[in-house]
């Protein structure tokens, strides 16, 4: 390239770009367009199923969790549920809230794999405080 050549190299480099995966993915927010959540830090779902998951190696353990369809938008996504003995304070048909577990690029995070969302309240409790002790499950 030569004198004068700058407006056809920044035109050839603006053509370029979209050749690379992040920047596509980026500039087009195709993350929000599939987040179940659509962006938001939190949503409201109703438990469908209680599960287990098997925790990567070189753990053994089985993580439970739940099977959780969102009322915002009819999606269903898999929850862990943290805390010792937390599962017994969930029962089907429960309206629990769930956020995203902080893992890198919100991908998963530890050694569940494929499980990006946590629960946080069951029937507006705080599943922290039910795990303590400190408040009894409320009725629906």
């Amino acid at each position: 390239m030569g004198l004068k050549s700058a407006r056809k190299l920044k035109k050839k480099r603006k053509k370029a770009r979209w050749k690379d995966r992040q920047y596509k993915v980026r500039t087009l927010d195709l993350y929000a367009k599939s987040d179940p959540l659509e962006g938001a830090n939190q949503a409201k779902g109703i438990v469908l199923a209680k599960v287990q998951r098997e925790a990567k190696q070189p753990n053994s353990a089985m993580r439970k969790c739940a099977r959780v369809q969102l009322t915002k938008n009819g999606k269903t996504v898999t929850a862990f549920i943290p805390g010792d003995q937390g599962q017994k304070y969930i029962d089907e048909h429960d309206e629990v809230m769930i956020q995203r577990i902080g893992g890198k690029q919100g991908r998963s995070k530890g050694d569940i794999p494929g499980i990006r969302f946590e629960v946080i309240q069951v029937n507006d409790q705080p599943l922290d405080r039910l795990v303590e002790g400190k408040i009894e499950k409320g009725r629906r």
